[in-house]
């Protein structure tokens, strides 16, 4: 593992498609990982060559996703979508293949998308029929605003790599032989720089996220705070001064 941690969507025989044990599995994996000293930087990926994650398993829809069971179903994607959206540490999505309708709103918990040239996008709700909660809709319009939101939803299309990247909705493309490469030499880069800044950087960018009112504005400080106050940055100034690359321990 060293100081890369995996979260690995693995259902291959049906592209990664989410099954409601899989939605429950996901908070505790990235609490489990985000907890864990020697991982810095969390990475997700998708099983096999077909998919990133082609969205909820909808062979499951019939018995949890109708009626009173929508809204448990609904509760339990929530659950797993803020565990991955309120870890402390950088997470990367690295996208193949099909990446829809649940796989795209997981991917939007992700710090960064990296995407493979044959990634393919869609949010589908409307062919479903489905309702899709405004927690969902607000995750898509922060990443890339509210016309390009609309497209995805309104038309429910597929889109490729590049529209994606054009959108903003992934920040490089690379070939898919290359993805898992460059996403580790991206996530390597990352792990080396302090982890206590990294922290205080991603609950100070969520906080901006939030209206005025619910904004954790003393808990940004605090952070800010301990960064000074951390034996990282005192290393920090010092490989500075000495001309070396820093050993940062995240303490």
């Amino acid at each position: 593992m060293g100081s890369i941690g995996w979260i690995i969507f693995d259902q291959p025989g049906r592209r990664n498609a989410i099954t409601a044990a899989m939605w429950d599995a996901i908070p505790g994996v990235a609490q489990g990982l985000d907890d864990d000293p020697e991982v810095r930087v969390l990475v997700m990926r998708g099983a096999g060559e077909a998919a990133f994650v082609s969205g909820a398993d909808i062979s499951e829809f019939e018995g949890n996703r109708i009626g009173r069971e929508a809204q448990a179903y609904d509760e339990r994607n929530a659950r797993a979508f803020d565990a991955l959206a309120e870890v402390s540490k950088p997470l990367i999505a690295a996208i193949h293949g099909f990446c829809v309708g649940g796989g795209c709103a997981i991917a939007l918990q992700a710090d960064l998308r990296i995407a493979a040239e044959d990634a393919v996008f869609a949010i589908p709700a409307a062919r479903l029929g489905l309702g899709y909660g405004a927690a969902g809709l607000e995750a898509l319009v922060r990443v890339v605003g509210l016309p390009a939101a609309k497209e995805i939803f309104l038309t429910a299309d597929r889109f490729d790599a590049q529209k994606a990247l054009s959108m903003g909705l992934v920040n490089r493309i690379y070939p898919k032989s290359r993805l898992e490469a460059e996403v580790e030499l991206l996530a390597t880069q990352i792990a080396s720089n302090a982890p206590l800044t990294l922290a205080s950087a991603k609950l100070a960018l969520r906080q901006l996220g939030r209206s005025g009112p619910d904004r954790d504005s003393e808990a940004v400080a605090t952070s800010i705070a301990r960064c000074y106050e951390s034996q990282d940055y005192a290393e920090g100034v010092r490989a500075f001064l000495e001309k070396r690359k820093p050993a940062f321990q995240g303490r």
